[in-house]
């Protein structure tokens, strides 16, 4: 029970060393977006690197319930013009969408060159039930941005409206987590995709 509460603690602590220091948050991002555009650029090509590379971080933008992949544009955004991040956030989305689309009809190819995009291309190829995929990491990330601003608001109130909050964050994502994972595990399958978790 003891070591249970110091690893809740530990990650608390990186959450809101992430939720307070946004600028570590970017940072971090934009390293691993950085180094994998690197990696796929000296299999692939400068031109082509780039394409993938921004079409798998609007996988992460479209394909999972949290808004940590957006702040690429939300933290620029909000440093440059004071944009709140629900507005940049939709700009955000609009961006990964408007790729997805050219992409799929002028370079449909593109989604072959690694296992993420194939995966993502199957996503989008088949609007039920995978698109349920999207529609969730929608509601999490909007949802997620929402409690977000609750709980910066609520911090000038009252902490036990913080507290109500916060938990209401972690049961909405965790059933958005697990509904998520469920249709990934289902589209796997389907595919016949082992990934072993060891």
């Amino acid at each position: 029970m003891d070591l249970l509460s110091k690893k809740e603690r530990l990650l608390f602590s990186i959450k809101k060393t992430f939720d307070e220091h946004p600028i570590i948050k970017f940072s971090t991002i934009a390293i691993v977006i950085i180094a994998y555009f690197i990696f796929v650029s000296q299999k692939h090509g400068l031109k082509e690197g780039l394409l993938i590379s921004m079409l798998s971080w609007s996988f992460f933008v479209l394909c999972t319930p949290i808004a940590d992949a957006g702040i690429l544009i939300d933290f620029p955004m909000r440093i440059i013009a004071g944009i709140q991040m629900v507005y940049s956030e939709i700009v955000v989305w609009i961006i990964a969408i408007a790729l997805n689309i050219s992409t799929f009809f002028l370079s449909p190819a593109t989604y072959d060159k690694t296992i993420l995009l194939s995966l993502f291309k199957h996503i989008l190829e088949a609007p039920f039930p995978y698109w349920i995929i999207i529609v969730l990491s929608c509601f999490g990330t909007f949802a997620s941005i929402y409690i977000a601003d609750s709980l910066i608001n609520s911090k000038k109130k009252e902490q036990v409206t913080s507290n109500i909050l916060i938990k209401y964050r972690i049961v909405i994502f965790l059933f958005l987590f697990i509904m998520v994972m469920i249709l990934y595990d289902f589209l796997l399958n389907k595919l016949g995709v082992h990934i072993p978790l060891i």
